[in-house]
């Protein structure tokens, strides 16, 4: 009898820590968008600075002057186009169109 109790704990115990283990975090999508604005000026390109690279899931932020453009790298599981562009109004900044650079 204190055979089969003793196997039926380590089968127990071995379901236990098959099931427990851990489980693989799914991969992360890293999307760049160049969004083309309405900026001109040093001013607007500080109000991007210090608003867009503390929204979620952004890795990475360039602003070029000249061009207007904004280029953002963001986790796709945490933020999207439609989401930057809202944030982008927020701040005044007025988004005239995005790409999704490949």
């Amino acid at each position: 009898m204190k055979k089969i109790m003793m196997i039926l704990a380590a089968l127990a115990v071995v379901a236990g820590v098959a099931t427990a283990a851990p489980k693989q975090k799914a991969e992360k999508k890293i999307v760049t968008v160049v969004f083309t604005t309405d900026i001109d000026c040093a001013h607007c390109s500080q109000k991007v600075f210090n608003s867009i690279p503390y929204e979620k899931g952004i890795k990475d932020v360039q602003v070029d002057v000249p061009t207007k453009t904004v280029t953002v790298k963001f986790d796709a599981a945490k933020n999207s186009t439609e989401s930057l562009t809202k944030a982008f109004e927020s701040i005044k900044v007025k988004v005239l169109k995005s790409e999704e650079k490949k």
